[in-house]
């Protein structure tokens, strides 16, 4: 009970606002956003897009989901004669389903970069093949002006495959990219 209410005020103190969010217009009448909508909201594309369809989006909680196809590349070099997608990818899966909640939660998301901070802790309990479909939950646990804490669970049907706590900070677009693409 004291989590839920800690959990409570800290969004309170966010400024998270409850009403229509910018993210929602790429909803369908069932409250899913496809492949294309995603592409709008977070900043990736194939090949290292690894979200196909968003089922549930809210201010607390995503559900995603991805189909693993044969034909990706990097299918062909991970454990050869036998591919496996590659855990860091199913936590790449994860941190993109997190990225569009933390996206959910700030106002002119737009203007912002959300990357992973730090992965808290990972483990792996089974292994995904071609033809398989994963689905990343992620909850939002708190978040302040700038990092988010995010819990998710990876599963393949009902089996659990990953639980990955991570943390991710949000930072001004213009500032970061300007200051970075001087170094490149």
């Amino acid at each position: 009970m004291a989590g839920r209410v800690l959990q409570r005020k800290l969004f309170k103190r966010t400024g998270v606002r409850q009403g229509v969010n910018s993210i929602d217009k790429f909803k369908n009448t069932n409250g899913e956003i496809d492949v294309n909508g995603v592409k709008q909201i977070i900043p990736y594309e194939e090949p290292f897009l690894f979200i196909d369809c968003v089922l549930k989006i809210d201010k607390k909680s995503i559900v995603a989901i991805r189909e693993v196809k044969a034909e990706e590349s990097y299918l062909k070099g991970h454990f050869r004669g036998f591919p496996i997608m590659p855990g860091a990818l199913i936590v790449e899966g994860l941190g993109q389903a997190a990225t569009m909640l933390v996206r959910y939660n700030i106002p002119n998301h737009e203007e912002k970069d959300i990357l992973a901070y730090k992965i808290r802790g990972a483990k792996f309990f089974r292994p995904t093949f071609p033809g398989q479909t994963l689905r990343f939950e992620a909850k939002l646990l708190f978040m302040f002006k700038k990092i988010a804490f995010v819990n998710g669970n990876v599963f393949r049907k009902d089996k659990l495959v990953s639980k990955v706590k991570m943390v991710l900070a949000i930072v001004d677009k213009k500032w970061f990219r300007e200051k970075y693409t001087k170094k490149i």
